[in-house]
């Protein structure tokens, strides 16, 4: 496929510097909005943590993420790659936006009646432990409302309304998942991890969908088109198996650790990964605002802007992951003994997830482009990346059975399998979105390094003191080195943009 198939001609030379100035500020405010709502989902996600780990306990945490694991990857196919295949379509010559966005949902709600059936009917997929009850049975149902949820957020994001993302996955999601454990657990503690789930899978629907439609306009009057549906779906399907394949890079290591070791472990593996996906978070928020700067760009051929984009946004990213890993990870027994004692032997795992999550940066924004660029090789990048982690997670799990180690110790292997492939991932991915733009695409500057460093030794030093002085005090210094070392050494004009507001670009990017 050709990187220019549908592209228009070049706009006038007069106009590109006040729009890469707007694509800037837009991604600028993108950063700063999101980086907000990763402020208050990490503060409102840790009492979920607590309560699932101190009253609900290992082995409750392990049933619970493993129907969560099938619930979201049957989800994640019925979007159907919507999520970034939405702004593509909408930035078409011509497209009827309010028709585009309800037969997105309206194809999505299809395949989500689908993976619902086949869930309801074969329950035993979500949880192959049994004990199933009717309760169970029916969260086959909330595939319908992730779904949806994925779909109305990537609308918003193309009328750049970013605060939509933040309210629902930010505000509403960790909320009310967190407030909802408390109190089931008084209600149902068998059930109460799952019904709380439930709940704030719902909530993050119904917040979604109200701006959607306040954007869009909602379905009266509109009527499915069964020949532009069957187009859509064939036209995203590279779109639908590189977000499966994404997804299924970060569930991996939970299903294959789940073959070779018991629930409890399982449990302390997944609270792990739900620690160091906090700082995930800040990459996967950049990307609703990226998709349709990105789509913009290439429909104008300004494919140099576009290398210049990932590479800017690459280093925002990576920088603020940087510093939350290294805040995280070493006082890392202080962080996991948080969540509960039985939980402090997950460190070594929370280690190199926490690294996992930095090197994979830049695949991910590289990933941006590259599905509109060049999808089916990236599809295949994806599935390399997928068949190493599989080969490197059993290979060494293997290797720590043979040696005799704890099963705790596989756990650890499966995460050190994990960075080792995205850190695969990243390098031929950059490499190839460079060779398809003709252009450089580098997110990593040698501040990065100075600032691990300073943040590392005053980080060895927080871990002499106290436990509870560790994560009140040492926490903060870490991130607050950190944070003055990449402002000084490494931000320059563009790069604090970030923290800057654009009066005069707010129309364009409201």
């Amino acid at each position: 496929m050709s990187q220019t198939d549908s592209a228009a001609a070049p706009s006038p030379v007069p106009t590109e510097p006040a729009m890469a100035d707007a694509d800037a500020a837009a991604l600028a405010k993108g950063g700063r909005t999101n980086f907000f709502g990763f402020v208050l989902r990490l503060v409102a996600r840790l009492p979920f943590l607590y309560f699932a780990g101190r009253w609900y306990g290992p082995e409750a945490v392990g049933r619970f993420a493993f129907a969560v694991l099938v619930i979201e990857l049957v989800a994640q196919l019925a979007t159907l790659g919507l999520k970034r295949g939405l702004a593509e379509q909408l930035s078409a010559p011509d497209a009827d936006h309010r028709t585009v966005v309800w037969d997105g949902m309206f194809v999505a709600f299809l395949a989500s009646a689908l993976g619902s059936v086949l869930l309801l009917l074969l329950p035993h997929l979500m949880f192959p432990a049994g004990d199933i009850d009717g309760t169970d049975r029916w969260m086959a149902l909330l595939i319908f409302a992730i779904a949806g949820t994925d779909i109305a957020l990537a609308a918003c994001a193309y009328r750049f309304d970013i605060g939509a993302t933040v309210r629902a996955r930010a505000v509403v999601e960790p909320w009310v998942i967190s407030i909802a454990a408390a109190g089931f657990w008084f209600v149902s503690p068998r059930d109460g991890l799952m019904l709380s789930y439930a709940a704030a899978m719902i909530g993050a629907f119904l917040t979604a969908l109200v701006p959607m439609i306040r954007h869009y306009g909602g379905p009266r009057g509109w009527q499915p088109h069964p020949a532009h549906l069957i187009m859509v779906a064939r036209r995203n399907a590279p779109l639908a198996a590189a977000d499966a394949i994404e997804w299924g890079t970060r569930r991996l290591d939970l299903f294959i650790l789940g073959q070779f070791t018991s629930p409890t472990i399982y449990g302390i593996y997944y609270m792990a990964q739900q620690v160091a996906s906090l700082p995930q978070k800040l990459k996967t928020s950049f990307e609703p605002i990226l998709g349709p700067v990105i789509t913009r760009n290439l429909a104008e051929n300004k494919l140099a802007a576009v290398a210049a984009q990932v590479s800017q946004v690459g280093f925002w990213i990576i920088a603020a992951q940087a510093g939350v890993a290294l805040a995280l990870g070493i006082p890392g027994e202080a962080v996991m003994g948080l969540v509960g004692p039985q939980f402090v032997s997950g460190t070594g795992a929370l280690a190199f997830l926490l690294a996992a999550e930095v090197v994979a940066a830049t695949a991910v924004v590289s990933e941006a482009a590259l599905v509109y660029v060049a999808r089916h090789r990236n599809l295949l990048i994806s599935l390399a990346t997928l068949a190493l982690q599989a080969i490197l997670s059993v290979a060494l799990i293997l290797v720590a059975k043979s040696w005799g180690l704890d099963p705790i110790y596989y756990a650890v292997a499966v995460a050190l399998a994990l960075m080792l492939a995205l850190g695969f991932a990243s390098v031929v991915k950059a490499r190839l979105l460079a060779r398809v733009l003709n252009a450089p695409v580098n997110s990593l500057r040698w501040a990065l390094i100075w600032a691990t460093a300073g943040a590392a030794v005053l980080g060895w030093g927080a871990t002499q003191l106290p436990e509870w002085a560790e994560l009140l005090i040492g926490v903060p210094l870490i991130l607050g080195i950190y944070a003055w070392l990449i402002w000084t050494r490494g931000f320059g004009p563009a790069d604090r943009a970030l923290f800057k507001k654009h009066p005069e670009t707010a129309t364009a990017s409201s």
